[in-house]
């Protein structure tokens, strides 16, 4: 199991991630007021395994159409590593993970929040 609690780094401020759920194949984690959760879900199947890593924020803003009142926004971000259970090697899926994240720079990222194909 990773170690409790898990730390992000979010816009330069480390955010402490206590484990709140924990089982055999997913593990849970979350700040104390909700702002920040991650999860970290193993699905293994007959033929193909899936391994995914996600992390959630969530803020309270006004409302666009009624400025008076605030409501709950959320977003998330996520990997998923798909891979069979055989022909591949762990190792091989995570060059390509490894590959992925190296690709996604900050002006990588910008570009495809910017719809560019």
């Amino acid at each position: 199991m990773f170690a409790d609690p898990q730390s992000i780094t979010v816009n330069a401020v480390a955010q402490s991630l206590p484990a709140i759920a924990r089982n055999d194949v997913s593990s849970k984690y979350q700040k104390d007021d909700a702002t920040f959760s991650m999860s970290i879900a193993h699905q293994y199947k007959a033929e193909r395994n899936r391994f995914t890593v996600r992390i959630d924020a969530n803020k309270v803003a006004a409302d666009p159409l009624a400025s008076a009142n605030n409501r709950v926004y959320s977003q998330s971000c996520y990997i998923t590593m798909d891979k069979p259970t055989v022909g591949y090697s762990n190792a091989e899926t995570q060059q390509l993970a490894s590959a992925l994240v190296a690709w996604l720079t900050s002006a990588n990222i910008l570009k495809v929040l910017g719809g560019e194909t």
